[in-house]
């Protein structure tokens, strides 16, 4: 038979393991089914997170995972590819490598995927000099000359908002659409260069960024690039259970498909909570966590709700013979 918990998280980045240790200080059977193959592993830190900020974030799941099995909480490598409803109201959980387990709740914390544009040198430097949330490395990469390439409508934003941290700031038009005179003079004004031409892929040195080149072979010194990656849920096994995908909005355009839930991350589908950037694309390290201490405590409360209402018709049931 399959072993049965009161729960099953599926991924254990910071929401999952966040989850999880919520759930096993409550003193509920959890197990963490983890792939290993956080969205964040190619940065050297983590930022933003009170307490743990410059913390390499592998360094961060191996603390989290010590707290969750130092509670109880099991944890094993693997990925899981389907979740079946049961007639009991359970799912069953089936991994990769066939292995089964039974859960009387699921929570998904399996992030997202980065759809990087296709131009050679960005995803060998993802993480490291190309770059896309300033809250998150624009520190590191202050007072240096900084490049954004165009790549949708949020490439203006993007360039102004990188200008914070750096007065040397060129947007690369790559083959976004023809800007603006408003957006023009908003860079003029703020001193962002705007340079025309198809970005044809980048100069690396020891495998650090030190340029980009333009159609034609110019080359544009620059120490970081930030690129705005299409975001999308690792939705798979929610998708089975009958969850679809939502677009996600910001300044009125598509950054991404996301799973949509209440605040505590409850979806449509009894007995199923997401959290993390599967349930919102933006959440940073610290955000993913929270998200998943308040979708742990909202599943324990429906556990204990489920509980008590059969202890009650058990309490009823000899007094009705």
């Amino acid at each position: 038979m399959d072993a049965r918990y009161d729960v099953v998280v599926v991924g254990g980045g910071a929401a999952g393991l966040s989850g999880a240790l919520v759930l096993a200080r409550a003193r509920r059977s959890v197990l963490v089914v983890d792939a290993g193959r956080p969205r964040n592993a190619p940065a050297a830190h983590a930022h933003g997170y009170l307490s743990r900020d410059g913390m390499p974030p592998l360094e961060i799941l191996a603390a989290g995972r010590d707290e969750v099995t130092g509670y109880g909480g099991e944890i094993v490598e693997g990925t899981v590819i389907e979740a079946e409803r049961l007639a009991d109201g359970g799912f069953r959980v089936v991994l990769e490598d066939g292995r089964t387990v039974v859960a009387d709740r699921l929570l998904v914390t399996t992030g997202l995927v980065d759809e990087l544009p296709e131009v050679p040198g960005v995803a060998e430097l993802w993480g490291r000099d190309v770059l896309h949330c300033p809250y998150c490395h624009g520190w590191e990469v202050r007072d240096q000359p900084i490049g954004v390439l165009a790549t949708g409508p949020l490439a203006v934003h993007q360039a102004l908002l990188w200008r914070q941290w750096s007065k040397d700031v060129t947007l690369f038009l790559h083959d976004a659409p023809p800007l603006g005179d408003d957006e023009r003079e908003q860079l003029t004004a703020r001193g962002v260069a705007v340079l025309d031409g198809e970005v044809t892929g980048l100069e690396m040195t020891g495998g650090r960024l030190t340029g980009v080149r333009l159609a034609g072979d110019r080359v544009i010194p620059r120490r970081a690039l930030v690129v705005t990656p299409r975001l999308t849920a690792r939705s798979g096994i929610l998708t089975g259970l009958g969850l679809e995908t939502t677009e996600q909005e910001m300044g009125g355009h598509s950054i991404g498909s996301y799973i949509a839930a209440d605040p505590s991350g409850a979806t449509k589908v009894p007995g199923v909570w997401v959290a993390g950037n599967v349930a919102n694309l933006t959440e940073q390290v610290i955000g993913a966590a929270a998200a998943g201490v308040r979708a742990a405590a909202a599943i324990n409360a429906d556990l204990v709700a489920e509980e008590t209402r059969r202890a009650v018709t058990a309490r009823r049931e000899p007094l009705s013979a």
